[in-house]
């Protein structure tokens, strides 16, 4: 976290409305409708209720009504009111965003040690995505198969290491591509070398010798066999099929990286990969309302087609979303090595991450502030990190300290009665009654209103990027017995 300087003023914290942004309108208006169709359609896919309940507690998130905590200055008297959160996963783009930034700022901060790491990713062929979809032994198997490949090429590529030599890596999966669409990928981060057990220092470390990006190409190769086996013989491919597969070209549908490496002393650099791996499937800020029945998400890159962005009907995007919601108690990200739980060096290694070992340069400021408050005397995990510093952490915005005189603000009091709540949202003008959740409209009125609004010509005239093209030939639609 960058330390603020000495006379500098905070950035103001800013309360978010989730209610006036498309993402929010959306659910709140087409909720009910999807999830009816659901119901009464056997051609869509049924929604697990733990996607229901994840989309209907993002609808809580952030709004006042619900609830909220009372946070006050001492000195001069500036309060303000602070929702309460859903803490979902997976639908709410606040509470991603706060796992995402919890995730990467604990992995830097007590994890990951001082030392180089590598971004391995890989990406399968559609055949055999479906499914890693649907069958969670399979795609811990094909992780397991991954991350054993690349130990593999370390332990070969690091001199005078022993064939006993374990590597460190954090393993990320991704159910979803950049385009909201479903696919299953991984983002591993590995320690660039191997550890070895030494009686004096715990753990002895030995960097890998010259292994660049074109390192990726056997350990790929290797992969990709292990893995088309690995599937034939679950049951989930032919095995003439996956002979077929074996001898495709260019790489057979199987794509593996590792050009993206972050030196030791590039901490923030590091936490910034990290985030990225652990970021949400989506991002809110890239998605625009165009009408009631249109909306647009901006892609972060183009697609191999040239596209910048998408054009969704709500239930469309909703449908997408509720794909997205892991299923409750699965972890988002998992530890293999010598940074597994049950490993024997973890503790030698997870020593000299940056708590213990603190970076040249570190104002006088934090490192006071760290003898004032050690870790051990914090009665939390060190997994777990405060809402204001996780802000202070994203966004430079000390929520916790007075606009007005600098002070520190501490939080008085949680208001969670109906007719408390009422009352102080009431006097201060706030809305005191959550917002309206529309009910589920019958298939002609939301049959019609998108028809009318993707079809009408004068909607969407010729010239409009976002008309439906004319087809490039004439369909004869009559019946013919």
């Amino acid at each position: 976290m960058a330390v603020q300087p000495l006379g500098c003023v905070p950035a103001p914290y800013r309360p978010r409305r989730p209610a006036d942004t498309p993402l929010y309108r959306t659910v709140q208006n087409h909720l009910e409708t999807f999830l009816s169709l659901c119901r009464d359609d056997w051609q869509q896919e049924p929604v697990t209720p733990h996607a229901e309940r994840e989309l209907r507690r993002s609808l809580e998130c952030g709004v006042l009504a619900y609830g909220f905590a009372r946070v006050r200055c001492d000195d001069c008297g500036h309060d303000f009111l602070v929702a309460f959160s859903c803490k979902g996963r997976g639908v709410c783009p606040s509470c991603n965003t706060r796992r995402m930034a919890e995730a990467a700022a604990h992995l830097t901060d007590h994890v990951l040690p001082r030392l180089p790491v590598r971004q391995w990713v890989l990406s399968l062929p559609k055949r055999l995505r479906y499914p890693l979809q649907h069958d969670p032994e399979a795609l811990d198997s094909v992780l397991r198969i991954f991350v054993d490949a690349i130990e593999r090429h370390l332990r070969e590529h690091s001199p005078g290491a022993d064939r006993k030599a374990r590597t460190g890596a954090v393993a990320f999966v991704h159910r979803f591509g950049s385009s909201l669409n479903q696919h299953t990928h991984f983002h591993v981060c590995v320690i660039d070398g191997v550890f070895e057990p030494d009686p004096k220092q715990g753990a002895r470390f030995t960097e890998v010798d010259g292994l660049g990006a074109a390192g990726a190409q056997p350990v790929q190769a290797q992969v990709r066999r292990r893995i088309l086996r690995a599937f034939v013989r679950r049951g989930l491919l032919d095995k003439d099929d996956g002979k077929e597969m074996a001898q495709w070209d260019h790489g057979g549908g199987f794509s593996l990286d590792a050009s993206v490496r972050i030196e030791a002393h590039d901490r923030h650099g590091l936490e910034r990969l990290l985030r990225y791996c652990a970021r949400p499937p989506f991002a809110a800020e890239r998605l625009e309302e165009i009408d009631a029945q249109r909306l647009i998400y901006h892609l972060s890159k183009p697609n191999p087609d040239g596209r910048t962005q998408i054009i969704l009907s709500p239930l469309a995007l909703i449908g997408r979303i509720a794909a997205w919601v892991p299923p409750p108690r699965q972890h988002r990200h998992r530890y293999y090595g010598v940074l597994a739980p049950n490993s024997p060096l973890r503790p030698a290694v997870t020593a000299l991450a940056p708590h213990a070992l603190s970076p040249e340069g570190e104002s006088k400021l934090a490192v006071e502030a760290a003898e004032e408050d050690p870790p051990q005397a914090i009665g939390r995990s060190p997994a777990r990190y405060l809402w204001a510093m996780v802000l202070a952490r994203i966004y430079e915005a000390f929520p916790l300290t007075c606009p007005k005189c600098g002070a520190e603000m501490r939080i008085i009091a949680f208001m969670t009665e109906a007719l408390d709540v009422r009352t102080i949202l009431e006097h201060i003008g706030e809305p005191a009654t959550p917002p309206r959740i529309a009910s589920a409209r019958g298939p002609p009125e939301w049959y019609a209103d998108s028809a009318e609004a993707a079809i009408d010509a004068e909607a969407c005239p010729p010239g409009d990027s976002l008309a439906q093209p004319e087809p490039e030939y004439e369909f004869d639609q009559r019946v013919s017995w």
